[in-house]
C-alpha cells in the first residue's frame, strides 16, 4: 500500500477528460516547430523554442526546408529532427507554430491526419487562431513540456471540384474554400446551391464557403458573420454580387453547399482553399463543399470565452460597459429602464 500522505490531492486535479492521454504518448517525444523563417523574429523564437526543447530533452523536429534556414542561423541546432526523414508526422506529439495565422495554416497542412494539435504563438498582426503572445514563449513552451494544456476540435471543409459529374481535384480547408474570378476585369456567373437544390445565380466576383472558424477571416472581411466555433455549421458568403438577394446563408453542419459556374459566365474562376491550395475552373466547373470527418486540434492554454478573445483580438470598444445583473435582482440603465 502506498503512504497515502505523498498521494496528490485529487479534489484539486483538473478534468481529465479534455485533457491529452498520456497513455497513448510515446517515451521519446516529438514536437513539430514551425517558424515564418523567412522574418527574423519568428526565425530568432525558432531558434530559442529548439533550444529549449533540446535542453529538458525534448526532440525538435522541423520541416526541411525550415531545418535549414535555422541551421544555417544556428549550428548549435544540427541535431533537430527533420519531419519526414527522421520522424514520422503520425509520431508528433504536438505542433509548436511561430507566426501570424498563415504560418498556422500552414502547421495544420504539414500536421494533417495525425493527432497532434496545434499551438501558436503570435507573431503577426491579429493572429487570431493564436494561443499565446511572443513575450510568453518561454512560459507557453514550459507548459507544453508539462502537457499542461486541452485539446479543442475545429471542424474542417472537404472540398471537390466537379466537371461533367466527374472528380478532377479534392482539397480541405480549415478556414474557407472560396470560388473566385481570376481576372480583374471579368466577372463570375455562378449558381449556388444548397443540398442540392438551387438558391439563385448572379454575378460576382465570387462565393466564400467557410467555417465557424473562418467566419473572423476571408468570410468576416466580405460582410458575413461572425459565429461562435462551437456553433456547427456551415457558411456561405458572396463577394460583391449583383443581386438584389445575396445575403450571407448559415446552414447546418450536415448539409452540402456548392458553387456553379455558369456555361455563360464571361470570365473564368479560381479555387482557393485557406489561401494556400489553388485550383483553375473551367466554365460548368462545380465546386462541392461539406464538413470534413477529420478536425483540426488546437492546443488551449486557458478556457477563455470566445467573446473575449474577440474583443481583444479586434480591439473592439467595451468601455463602459457594467455587466450583468447582480444576484440582487435588476439594476437600471441610464435611461431608467430595468437592464438585465
Amino acid at each position: 500500500m502506498p503512504d497515502v500522505r505523498h498521494l496528490p490531492d485529487v479534489r484539486h486535479l483538473p478534468d481529465v477528460r479534455h485533457l491529452p492521454d498520456v497513455r497513448h504518448l510515446p517515451d521519446v517525444r516529438h514536437l513539430l516547430v514551425v517558424a515564418h523563417t523567412g522574418r527574423p523574429d519568428s526565425l530568432q523564437a525558432g531558434v530559442e523554442v529548439c533550444r529549449q526543447l533540446l535542453a529538458a530533452g525534448i526532440t525538435p523536429v522541423l520541416s526541411a526546408d525550415e531545418h535549414e534556414d535555422l541551421v544555417t542561423a544556428a549550428p548549435d541546432l544540427d541535431p533537430v529532427a527533420i519531419l519526414g526523414v527522421d520522424v514520422a508526422q503520425v509520431d508528433l506529439e504536438l505542433v509548436i507554430v511561430l507566426g501570424g495565422d498563415g504560418t498556422i495554416l500552414r502547421a495544420a497542412e504539414l500536421a494533417r491526419g495525425c493527432d497532434a494539435p496545434l499551438l501558436g504563438v503570435n507573431l503577426g498582426h491579429v493572429g487570431f487562431l493564436a494561443e499565446a503572445e511572443r513575450e510568453d514563449l518561454r512560459a507557453t513552451v514550459e507548459r507544453v513540456l508539462a502537457r499542461d494544456y486541452v485539446v479543442e476540435e475545429r471542424m474542417t471543409l472537404s472540398v471537390r471540384v466537379k466537371v461533367d459529374d466527374e472528380v478532377v481535384y479534392e482539397t480541405w480547408a480549415l478556414n474557407e474554400a472560396s470560388v473566385e474570378k481570376a481576372s480583374r476585369e471579368r466577372s463570375l456567373e455562378v449558381a449556388i446551391e444548397v443540398d442540392g437544390r438551387p438558391i439563385s445565380t448572379f454575378g460576382c466576383d465570387g462565393v466564400v464557403m467557410s467555417t465557424p472558424t473562418g467566419s473572423t477571416a476571408y468570410a468576416f472581411s466580405a460582410g458575413g458573420p461572425v459565429v461562435w466555433p462551437s456553433v456547427e455549421a456551415l457558411l456561405m458568403v458572396p463577394l460583391s454580387a449583383h443581386a438584389l438577394f445575396a445575403r450571407p446563408l448559415i446552414v447546418g453542419p450536415e448539409s452540402a453547399l456548392a458553387v456553379e459556374l455558369l456555361r455563360r459566365t464571361p470570365g473564368t474562376g479560381v479555387l482557393w482553399a485557406d489561401g494556400r491550395r489553388t485550383f483553375d475552373l473551367p466554365a460548368a466547373a462545380r465546386v462541392v463543399v461539406r464538413r470534413s470527418p477529420i478536425p483540426v486540434r488546437l492546443a488551449r492554454l486557458s478556457p477563455r470565452p470566445f467573446a473575449e478573445r474577440l474583443v481583444n483580438k479586434f480591439g473592439l470598444p467595451v468601455a463602459g460597459w457594467r455587466g450583468p445583473a447582480s444576484e440582487e435582482g435588476p439594476r437600471s440603465s441610464p435611461g431608467g429602464r430595468e437592464a438585465t
